[in-house]
C-alpha cells in the first residue's frame, strides 16, 4: 500500500475498541422486510413505533456495554429517537457502545449468473458515509452473498462481490468509518465441511487481494466472515471441534495478521450451535496462538430469545432485557473460550 488512509490512527483504535476482549457487536440492522418477518414469528406487528421500542428495550438494557462493544444500526434506527426524545446512537454511546450503520441496499441478481448474487449500493455511497457520520456512527457494514450449489459460486460471482467490498471499504475509510468486510458464503444447503471450506478460502483470497488493491488500511477494518461448516441439511454435520479446526485453518491460509478481529456472524445456526462453535474457535485459538481478535457479530443469535420474551407488550421489557442480557453474557463467555452450555460459563 503506497499510502495510508489519513484517519488511520482513529481507525485502527474504533476497530480495536470494536473486537475488544470479552466483547462482541450486535447486529440490530435488520432491513424492514426482515424484522417484520422476526416480528409476525412472535405475533407483533411491525409499525415504526414497535420497531423503535423494542430496539430502545435492548440498547437500555442495564449493563449491555459490558459484553457488546458497538450495535450495527439500520437507516431507519439511527434516525430515531427513543420515547423520552433521547437519539437512540446518543443511548448507545451512554452504554459504551460505538454506534455502527449497514450500508449496502442488499443482495441483487447477477447478470449473466441468475443463481448468484451481486450486493447494491455503491452509488451515492460517500453522499452517504459522510452523512451517516455526522449522525454518529463509527463503523460501517456492507454483506457479500456466497451460495454453494450445482455449479457454484463462479469465481465471477466471487470476483464481482470482493471488487465491491473494497469498494465500499475504501470509501469507508476515506469517510473516517470502519468497515466491517462481511463475505458470508451462506451454510444453506447439503453441502460437506470440506467444501465449505474451499469455498470459503476461495473467497477470503479473493477479498484480500481487492482489498490489497484497493488500498484498504487492514489495520482499520474488522472481517466478519462465516464460520466453515457443514450445510445446514448434510447428512453428517461436523462438531465443534471440526469446524473450530477447519476454520482457523482456512484463516490462517487467507487472513493477514495486520487484522484487527474477526467477528463471527451467526449465518443461520441456532443460537446453541453459534455459540458452541465460537467458544470452541476462541479454545483452538488459544492454543494455537492465533494473531487476531475472535468475537462475534450476531444478530438472531442474540435477538431470537428477547423478542419471544417481549411479544410486543410494554410490560414485559424487564424479562426482554434480561434474556438479551443473558444472550450476551453467555455468547461473550463463548467469545473467551469460557462457556459450557449446562454452566452457562466454564470455570
Amino acid at each position: 500500500m503506497e499510502k495510508g488512509p489519513e484517519h488511520l490512527s482513529e481507525l485502527r483504535s474504533t476497530a480495536e475498541a470494536m473486537v475488544a476482549p470479552g466483547k462482541g457487536i450486535l447486529a440490530a440492522d435488520e432491513s424492514t422486510g426482515t424484522i417484520t418477518r422476526r416480528f409476525a414469528a412472535v405475533g407483533v406487528e411491525s409499525t415504526e413505533g414497535n420497531r423503535r421500542d423494542y430496539r430502545e428495550l435492548l440498547f437500555r438494557s442495564p449493563g449491555m456495554g459490558k459484553f457488546i462493544s458497538g450495535v450495527i444500526l439500520f437507516d431507519e434506527t439511527i434516525r430515531q429517537e427513543a420515547a423520552d426524545g433521547t437519539p437512540l446512537v446518543d443511548i448507545l454511546k451512554e452504554q459504551g457502545a460505538i454506534p455502527g450503520i449497514k450500508v449496502d441496499r442488499g443482495a441483487k441478481p447477477l447478470a449473466g449468473a441468475p443463481e448468484e448474487t451481486v450486493t447494491e449500493g455503491l452509488d451515492g455511497l460517500r453522499g452517504r458515509l459522510e452523512e451517516y457520520r455526522g449522525m454518529g456512527a463509527r463503523f460501517t457494514k456492507w454483506r457479500a452473498v456466497i451460495r454453494i450449489g450445482d455449479g457454484i459460486p463462479s469465481d465471477y460471482a466471487i470476483d464481482v462481490n470482493a471488487h465491491a467490498l473494497a469498494r465500499y471499504a475504501a470509501l469507508s475509510q476515506e469517510a473516517g468509518l470502519v468497515p466491517i468486510v462481511e463475505p458470508e458464503v451462506l451454510m444453506n444447503g447439503d453441502h460437506s465441511l470440506q467444501r465449505c471450506f474451499q469455498v470459503t478460502e476461495a473467497t477470503l483470497r479473493e477479498v484480500f487481494y481487492q482489498l490489497r488493491g484497493q488500498r484498504v488500511a487492514l489495520e482499520g477494518m474488522v472481517l466478519k466472515p462465516n464460520m466453515v461448516l457443514s450445510g445446514s441439511d448434510a447428512a453428517h454435520r461436523a462438531g465443534p471441534e471440526e469446524v473450530a479446526e477447519a476454520t482457523l485453518d482456512c484463516f490462517l491460509r487467507t487472513v493477514p495478521a495486520a487484522v484487527p478481529g474477526v467477528a463471527f456472524l451467526s449465518g443461520g445456526q441456532s443460537d446453541e450451535e453459534a455459540t458452541v462453535n465460537l467458544d470452541a474457535i476462541n479454545r483452538r485459538a488459544q492454543e494455537i496462538q492465533a494473531p487476531w481478535e475472535l468475537t462475534f457479530s450476531y444478530g438472531r443469535g442474540l435477538q431470537a430469545a428477547p423478542q419471544k420474551a417481549w411479544s410486543g407488550k410494554a410490560e414485559n421489557g424487564e424479562k426482554t432485557q434480561e434474556a438479551f442480557l443473558n444472550r450476551a453474557r453467555l455468547t461473550s463467555a463463548a467469545r473467551k473460550g469460557a462457556y459450557s452450555a449446562a454452566e452457562g460459563v466454564r470455570a
